[in-house]
């Protein structure tokens, strides 16, 4: 859906780090974030060093990213099932969606998603900050949003249909942000004006929508993780 301008495309995104080194998820999330055909991958190497903490808070946001851009196929609901979480309200999410992945079938999470997010004229769900923020798509905030986009090296790719607001899309924006997929690690300073701008302001009201939302099993989970992590995020920066 969006492809960066600058020099750096982005690679497969480790999903969690809260379980042993050696079992880190790996999940791409180029459905939302496609790379234009001639940038080369960021050579692991090259990825700025980035600390533990700062790592996780990527992690989690691509976690996010990619359980919403497309319905995870088997491989990564394997993968999924393995993760593991603390005694915390987000680590205990994190396990729960785990538990759902392990007894999860694949036909049955994609029609949920389908169901969810697509549906036939719409789905349960829309999941843009424009129909959050303003009743309708295609708004001011996705203008605002644009702008913000290209500061950042990143523009929509022509080739898909979805605007840019599209919840995936912003969650992988701030594990680029984060872990310096866009150039350098962002400032915590950018990270929060960003966050607050295009992401608090909606959401935290998406994720809880999606938690409960009438025909989500397998998604309640991941509603839960985004909720609960929002509020974790929130509290840092307005703490930073």
């Amino acid at each position: 859906m969006l492809h960066r301008t600058s020099e750096f495309a982005l690679p497969k995104s480790v999903a969690c780090v809260i379980i042993p080194d050696e079992q880190w998820v790996t999940l791409e999330s180029d459905d939302y974030m496609t790379v234009a055909a001639q940038v080369e991958p960021l050579a692991v190497a090259e990825i700025p060093a980035i600390d533990e903490a700062e790592r996780l808070r990527a992690n989690i946001y691509a976690l996010l990213a990619r359980c919403l851009a497309r319905a995870p196929d088997a491989d990564e609901l394997a993968e999924l099932s393995e993760l593991s979480g603390d005694d915390t309200p987000l680590g205990q999410a994190i396990t729960a969606l785990a538990e759902a992945s392990k007894s999860a079938e694949t036909d049955a999470v994609s029609e949920e998603y389908e169901t969810l997010f697509i549906g036939v004229g719409r789905g349960e769900l829309l999941p843009y900050g424009s129909y959050y923020l303003t009743g309708f798509l295609h708004e001011k905030p996705l203008a605002r949003l644009r702008g913000a986009l290209r500061v950042l090296g990143i523009e929509r790719d022509p080739a898909v249909r979805e605007p840019e607001d599209h919840i995936a899309a912003l969650m992988d924006v701030m594990n680029g942000m984060i872990l310096g997929l866009l150039g350098e690690p962002k400032s915590l300073a950018d990270q929060r004006a960003f966050f607050r701008e295009h992401i608090q302001s909606w959401a935290p009201y998406f994720f809880k929508d999606l938690e409960n939302a009438k025909n989500a099993t397998f998604y309640r989970h991941v509603g839960t993780i985004g909720r609960e992590f929002i509020e974790v995020e929130q509290a840092a920066f307005q703490m930073a």
